[in-house]
């Protein structure tokens, strides 16, 4: 109650210093990769006579891979925050309805099956449009199993998209098993997620949805304050649970989709960072969805800029740098969460 008195006082300055702190990160990783630019040099980029290197690597490579590292941070960060509120549980991710493993599925189908790299859709490859329809399909599957006459089953719901996460895998790994060389090293670096295919058309895609997300969910924000009371006291409350929940899981799906479909497999950042926040402004979703989807954002950046330069000039796939960077996080903080019980 403290934390949340104190946090509602000065919620103006923390949303302004996390976005200004974003603001100068992302500027400041422009800097590293490869080829790095000097202070000097980026500065340049606002006078009347920039560098046509520097402006080439600044603005045709690195602004669109910083660009959708900000907007699929922000989104799994943020689904990630509604998820553990959806559940109950602030262990949840978003993959436990299904939606990573169903875009592995519809991205190895169209590799193997369809194999048709050149193609395109509205500038996508048809790699993203079947990872993303993959995703949505296997979220529709898991809402109508959980669905009944008494309403959507939380317990029902994550019980069927754990099961239709083993559904998928294995329908992936007998794709694999099928592919050829060229075929698995794509399926590999797809499901090792990474940003280097970042142009701006799927920053627009990608920024048009996170758009969206960030004006619908934290519009559910005290519908979900309510279900952590349980859903029999958040009816009591005069809320429509099964229209929340339904509402919920679409505007997940939608958002974690995206993200999957242009990114690949980003691991961690939907679990630890909505953790992270929660044990600093507590569990209100009011402040809890849009700083973590601030914090997602800066870890994106900052995950990929580590992806630039840790063995430049080749680059590492930005998702093996989220799991080495999230998992000790997130180790620590169970240990901790495990000492503070023992107290």
């Amino acid at each position: 109650m403290i934390v949340t008195r104190t946090v509602h006082q000065h919620w103006p300055w923390i949303l302004f210093a996390a976005g200004f702190g974003l603001t100068i990160l992302t500027l400041i990783s422009l800097s590293f990769g490869a080829v790095n630019i000097s202070p000097a040099a980026l500065m340049s980029l606002f006078s009347q006579q920039p560098d046509d290197l520097t402006q080439v690597i600044i603005f045709e490579l690195r602004l669109p891979r910083a660009l959708l590292a900000l907007c699929v941070g922000a989104m799994l960060a943020a689904s990630g925050a509604a998820t553990q509120g959806l559940f109950r549980n602030p262990l949840a991710d978003p993959s436990l309805i299904g939606v990573g493993a169903g875009a592995a599925a519809g991205a190895s189908i169209v590799i193997v099956l369809v194999n048709a790299q050149q193609w395109s859709i509205a500038g996508l490859s048809i790699v993203t449009a079947g990872a993303f329809l993959g995703a949505i399909i296997t979220v529709i599957l898991v809402y109508k199993i959980a669905t009944g006459v008494h309403g959507t089953s939380v317990t029902t719901m994550l019980l069927t998209g754990i099961a239709m996460t083993f559904l998928a895998g294995s329908l992936s790994n007998v794709l694999e098993f099928l592919a050829d060389n060229e075929m698995l090293r794509r399926i590999s670096l797809w499901r090792m997620g990474g940003l280097e295919s970042a142009d701006y058309s799927r920053v627009s895609i990608a920024f048009f949805v996170c758009v969206v997300v960030m004006i619908l969910l934290p519009w559910h924000s005290s519908a979900l304050n309510a279900l952590l009371l349980g859903e029999s006291e958040a009816r009591h409350l005069g809320i429509d649970v099964n229209k929340v929940k339904r509402h919920l899981i679409f505007i997940v799906a939608a958002a974690v989709g995206t993200s999957v479909a242009l990114a690949g497999m980003i691991s961690f950042i939907g679990l630890i960072v909505p953790h992270i926040v929660r044990l600093i402004v507590g569990p209100n979703h009011r402040y809890l969805i849009p700083l973590s989807a601030l914090l997602g954002a800066l870890l994106m950046v900052i995950a990929d800029s580590f992806a630039r330069t840790i063995i430049a000039p080749t680059e590492l796939p930005v998702g093996i740098v989220t799991a080495i960077l999230g998992a000790p996080v997130f180790i620590s903080l169970l240990l901790k969460r495990h000492q503070y019980g023992m107290q």
